[in-house]
């Protein structure tokens, strides 16, 4: 199954920026700056045509960022390398990438924010003057060696921009962050991937997904395969709202989005902590999760629906989390006591 299901989101991607729906104004400016790299090289041999200045994604999980940066590659009719930042554990194996690019090929490195501060070091000249110092030999023998590489475009993606150093981010010629989707874009996104993957869905359960699915398409094709699932196995064949809506519930989603995950944070943190503030570590801990899980993947879209706050004390739940559990706030309560 799983093999089947990383088969069809390669499927479900889309290959160029025409295809890419959403983040409108992050797409002009990258369309502008690929067609004005393409313009200066046309003409010119492999060698000595323009590259597309260095990118960095930013961004919560989900909206996008690797598709993007393939997408880059084919724009650019060039090869694609991708890495994540945890892979490269020595200098000498970020300078092998390095080395065998060939000319305006395009290096994606995930989770860039998580390079360590050696090899960190080696990306310093190499996207800045095109060059590398390695060090060859040990004690007195030890001697510097520049290595010229081939023009070349470092795309990075991160979902913790705050974390990278000053000196690497200053050296992306485009800086550029990725919002939650809308309700409408996600609806044309659905739209696409059930066509490709051969499912029927009726308007009213594409808006249901939509409403769903944490504002972001990597979600909303998870739940769509899911829904397939249930479909499939209940012989489906139109899905509408109503039975959306049967596998949300037995899926353990409701009606903002929120997982269980979600929801035992919140409640943890009103029920145990009277709303907070609560420290990261101490939740994490609670619910037997990575505190980096919670920070990067249920954060964000808690913050953006307005559900916790993060303070210098820790995290706290706001009146509209209380609201959602049809609660009285702390806050309201003491007006009335």
């Amino acid at each position: 199954m799983r093999d089947s299901e990383n088969a069809e989101e390669i499927g479900i991607r889309p290959e160029s920026l025409d295809q890419f729906i959403g983040q409108s104004r992050l797409k002009e400016r990258l369309r502008v700056s690929v067609d004005a790299a393409l313009k200066r090289s046309e003409g010119k041999p492999p060698e000595k045509r323009d590259v597309l200045d260095h990118v960095l994604f930013s961004g919560p999980p989900g909206l996008g960022k690797t598709t993007l940066a393939a997408i880059i590659a084919r724009e650019m009719k060039t090869n694609f390398h991708s890495t994540s930042a945890p892979a490269i554990s020595r200098p000498g194996d970020l300078a092998r990438m390095l080395t065998l690019l060939e000319p305006g090929d395009v290096l994606f490195i995930d989770e860039i924010h998580r390079l360590n501060r050696t090899c960190e070091e080696i990306l310093y000249p190499a996207m800045e003057d095109g060059a590398i110092d390695l060090m060859l030999g040990e004690g007195v023998a030890a001697r510097s060696v520049k290595i010229h590489l081939k023009p070349f475009t470092l795309v990075g993606a991160t979902t913790r921009s705050g974390m990278l150093s000053a000196p690497l981010k200053h050296r992306f010629g485009l800086d550029l962050k990725l919002d939650f989707y809308g309700v409408e874009d996600l609806c044309s996104i659905l739209e696409r991937s059930s066509t490709v993957i051969g499912l029927k869905l009726q308007s009213d359960a594409v808006t249901e997904i939509a409403r769903r699915c944490r504002m972001t398409p990597r979600e909303a094709n998870r739940l769509l395969r899911r829904i397939r699932d249930y479909a499939t196995v209940e012989k489906i064949e139109s899905i509408g709202a109503d039975f959306v809506l049967d596998c949300m519930q037995r899926m353990g989603i409701d009606d903002l989005g929120l997982n269980e995950l979600d929801r035992k944070l919140l409640r943890l943190m009103i029920d145990r902590y009277g709303g907070g503030p609560v420290g990261l570590k101490t939740l994490a801990a609670l619910v037997d999760e990575e505190d980096r899980t919670i920070e990067e993947d249920h954060e964000p879209f808690m913050l953006r629906l307005g559900l916790i706050e993060k303070t210098p004390q820790g995290r706290m739940v706001t009146t509209a989390a209380y609201t959602h559990f049809g609660l009285e706030s702390q806050a309201t309560s003491d007006l009335f006591s």
